[in-house]
C-alpha cells in the first residue's frame, strides 16, 4: 500500500494555451455514429446525434415553409436559416451560444459582424423564426447594426463562420492534445495528456477500493480502510445505510499513517444469482497480526446490505510487520480468485537467507490462485486449480500463482478490445523500497524478482545474479523516485464515453499525486504519457474540475468501464478527506446513444 506519508491538500495542476470544444451540455463533442442528414457539416466530430439531426431537420422544414407562406423565402435565406439552426451541433456550441457566460438557451447563435451583416441585407425576417427574443427581433427590424452587436459573442474568437478558419481553435479537432509542459508549441516530444476530474462522491474516510457487482444495477461499491463499504447508486448517490461495518473487527489505527485495514472487496462472478463476495482485511488473532480473506452473502431480503453471519473464512496469514499487506483480490477472466499479498512488512525483506517473496513455502509476496467453488483436497474452503503452475512441484505451495512480488498495490484486470485484443491481462502496481516504482503484467509461475531487484535495478547483490532469479519477469515499465515514491496501479481504459483513452492503462502515485498512462506499440513495448490537468477554462468551464485531492489511494471501474480514481488530502484512515472522482477526457467523447449501459 502506501509507504511514505505525505500530507498535501491538492495536486499542482499544469496550465498551457488549449482550445476548447464543448458543446452546449458542457461536455465534449463526439463523431456521431448516424450518419447527419441536415448538419453534415458536424458528421466528423460536434454535438448532434442522430435524433438532434432530424429534430433539427423537421425544425428546418417547419420554418422554411411558414417563412415561404408569409413572404417567400429566397434560396440563400433557407441556407441560412439551416446554417443558424445547425449551430447546435458545432463543437464550440457553448460559445457560439455563450452558454459559458450562463445564457445556456441564448436566443441567437453568435455570429461575426461581417457575416451578420451579410444576413440582414437580404434575410432579415428569419431572425422572428429563429428567435422568441423580442428585443432581437425589433432591432432586426430597426438597426441592423446593432443586431449585429448584440450577437457577436462575448468571446470574439468563437463567431462564426471565422472561427472556422482559426487553426489554433480547429486544428486537430476529435483528436487527443498533447503539450508540452513548459512550451506547448516547441515540438519537443515531452507531451501531456490533458484530462479533468469530476467529483462523484465526498468525504470518505480513505476510500481504498471501487468493484461493482456486475449484476445490471449500475451500483458502486466503496471500501472505507476504516471497515466500512457504503454503496453508491448508479448516479452517485450514496445509501444512507452501508452495504457492510467491520469497525469492531477489523485492525486499524484510525488517526495515525496504517497500511492496514479493510483494503478490498470483490465480487462473485456469479453474484448474481448466489450473493457471494470476498473481502481482504487485517485483525488479531490470538494477539497476533494477520490478513484475512472472508467470504459473505448479501441479505437474502436487500441486495444493498451484507449478511455479517454468513461470514466463512477462506484463508488466513501471520502478518510478522504492520506494513506491506498485499490488500488485492480480484477474480480472473478464468473465474479464480487472485489474492496478491505483501512480503510481511519492515524493509528489504529482512526474512530469511532470501526473504518472503521468494521463499517457496510461505504466502507472503505472493500472487495467490485459488478456487473458492470447491472444498480442498485436505479440507480447506477452496480448491486449488489443476493447472495452477507449481502444483506437482513439492518445493512450492500449491496456492502460488507468481511469486517475488514486494507489496503489489492495486492490480485490475484487462475487459479488452471489442475485438477481444488484451482480454485477461491482470496489471498491478508493485511499490518499490528505495529507488523505484514498477508496473507488472501477471504471468502464470512468473518470478518478478524482489528482494533481489526493485524495478529493473539489482537490490539485493547477493541475491540478483543466483541462477534462480537471473532471468525474472521484468516490469513493463519503472519510475524513479524522483517522479513518484509510492505507485498506485490503474486500470486499462476501455469504457465508451473517451474513445481518445482506449487501450492506454492508466495509474498514479500515492505520493507525489502524478497522473500516467501507458501505451502498447506493435512491438509490444509500452510507452509512457505523462498526464496533466487541462487548463480552468476547459475543467472548471465545462462543469468538470482541475484539480484533485493529492494522495492518489486506488482506481476503479463501473459496470460500463468508465474510469475513477480515489484520493485523499489528508492520508489517515479515520479522515473525511477521501473523494471519487470520474476521470474525464475533455477533448472528444463517444456518441451518448452508443454509450447507453
Amino acid at each position: 500500500m502506501m509507504e511514505v506519508l505525505k500530507i498535501a491538500v491538492l495536486t499542482v495542476s499544469i496550465a498551457c494555451v488549449q482550445s476548447h470544444p464543448q458543446c452546449l451540455d458542457f461536455a465534449p463533442p463526439f463523431r456521431p455514429a448516424q450518419k447527419l442528414q441536415t448538419c453534415d457539416d458536424y458528421q466528423r466530430f460536434g454535438c448532434c446525434t442522430g435524433s438532434d439531426d432530424a429534430d433539427i431537420g423537421a425544425e428546418y422544414q417547419r420554418l422554411t415553409k411558414q417563412l415561404e407562406s408569409d413572404d417567400g423565402l429566397p434560396t440563400v435565406c433557407q441556407d441560412f436559416v439551416k446554417t443558424l439552426l445547425c449551430q447546435k451541433c458545432s463543437p464550440y456550441a457553448a460559445h457560439i451560444y455563450d452558454a459559458e457566460s450562463g445564457l445556456k438557451n441564448a436566443p441567437f447563435p453568435g455570429l461575426c459582424k461581417s457575416y451578420c451583416l451579410k444576413i440582414m441585407m437580404s434575410c432579415s425576417g428569419i431572425v422572428g423564426a429563429i428567435t422568441n427574443d423580442t428585443k432581437l427581433i425589433k432591432l432586426a427590424e430597426s438597426n441592423q447594426g446593432a443586431f449585429c452587436d448584440a450577437v457577436l459573442p462575448s468571446d470574439i474568437d468563437y463567431c462564426y463562420p471565422d472561427l472556422l478558419n482559426n487553426t489554433l481553435l480547429s486544428g486537430g479537432l476529435g483528436t487527443v492534445r498533447f503539450y508540452n509542459r513548459r512550451n506547448p508549441f516547441s515540438g519537443n516530444k515531452r507531451f501531456c495528456t490533458h484530462l479533468c476530474v469530476k467529483e462523484v462522491a465526498k468525504d470518505l474516510r480513505n476510500p481504498l477500493s471501487l468493484k461493482h457487482a456486475n449484476d445490471g444495477t449500475g451500483r458502486s461499491f466503496v471500501v472505507e480502510q476504516v471497515g466500512v463499504v457504503w454503496v453508491f447508486t448508479k448516479t452517485w448517490n450514496k445509501l444512507p445505510k452501508p452495504f457492510l461495518d467491520l469497525r469492531d473487527l477489523v485492525l486499524v489505527r484510525a488517526y495515525t499513517y496504517d497500511e492496514r485495514g479493510m483494503l478490498d472487496i470483490v465480487f462473485h462472478p456469479n453474484h448474481t444469482d448466489n450473493g457471494l463476495f470476498y473481502l481482504y482485511y487485517t485483525l488479531l488473532i490470538g494477539g497476533q497480526h494477520h490478513i484475512k480473506i472472508s467470504e459473505m452473502k448479501v441479505s437474502n431480503d436487500n441486495k444493498n446490505l451484507a449478511n455479517i453471519s454468513t461470514e466463512r473464512t477462506i484463508l488466513t496469514v501471520l502478518e510478522p510487520a504492520f506494513n506491506h499487506n498485499g490488500g488485492q483480490l480480484l477474480f480472473g477472466i478464468d473465474g479464480y480468485l487472485y489474492i496478491f499479498t505483501g512480503d510481511g512488512g519492515y524493509g528489504g525483506d529482512p526474512f530469511g537467507p532470501v526473504g518472503n517473496a521468494q521463499n517457496k513455502k510461505v504466502l507472503l509476496g505472493k500472487v495467490l490462485r485459488i478456487d473458492v467453488n470447491l472444498v480442498g483436497a485436505t479440507g480447506q474452503p477452496y480448491g486449488i486449480p489443476t493447472d495452477n503452475p507449481f502444483v506437482d512441484d513439492p518445493d512450492y505451495l500449491p496456492e502460488i500463482y507468481a511469486l517475488g512480488v514486494r507489496n503489489m498495490w492495486r492490480c485490475s484486470v484487462d475487459r479488452g478490445s471489442p475485438t477481444g485484443e488484451g482480454r485477461g491481462r491482470i496489471f498491478c502496481g508493485d511499490v518499490g523500497q528505495s529507488k523505484y516504482e514498477e508496473i507488472d503484467i501477471i504471468e502464470k509461475g512468473a518470478n518478478y524478482g524482489w528482494r533481489a531487484y526493485e524495478g529493473h535495478s539489482c537490490f539485493d547483490t547477493n541475491l540478483c545474479n543466483k541462477k534462480f532469479i537471473k532471468e525474472h519477469k521484468r516490469p513493463i515499465y519503472a519510475y524513479p523516485h524522483s517522479v513518484g515514491k509510492s505507485v498506485t496501479g490503474g486500470y486499462v481504459y476501455r469504457g465508451c464515453q473517451y474513445p481518445n483513452l482506449n487501450g492506454r492503462y492508466i495509474f498514479g502515485d500515492f505520493t507525489s499525486g502524478r497522473l500516467i498512462s501507458l501505451r502498447q506499440g506493435k512491438n509490444g513495448k509500452w510507452f509512457k504519457r505523462n498526464i496533466c490537468m487541462a487548463t480552468e477554462k476547459v475543467c472548471v468551464n465545462g462543469g468538470l474540475q482541475r484539480f484533485y485531492a493529492r494522495n492518489i489511494l486506488s482506481f476503479g471501474e463501473d459496470e460500463t468501464g468508465e474510469l475513477y480514481m480515489l484520493s485523499t488530502s489528508h492520508p489517515f484512515p479515520g479522515s473525511v478527506a477521501g473523494s471519487v472522482y470520474q476521470i474525464v477526457d475533455p477533448s472528444r467523447r463517444a456518441d451518448p446513444t452508443s454509450c447507453t449501459p
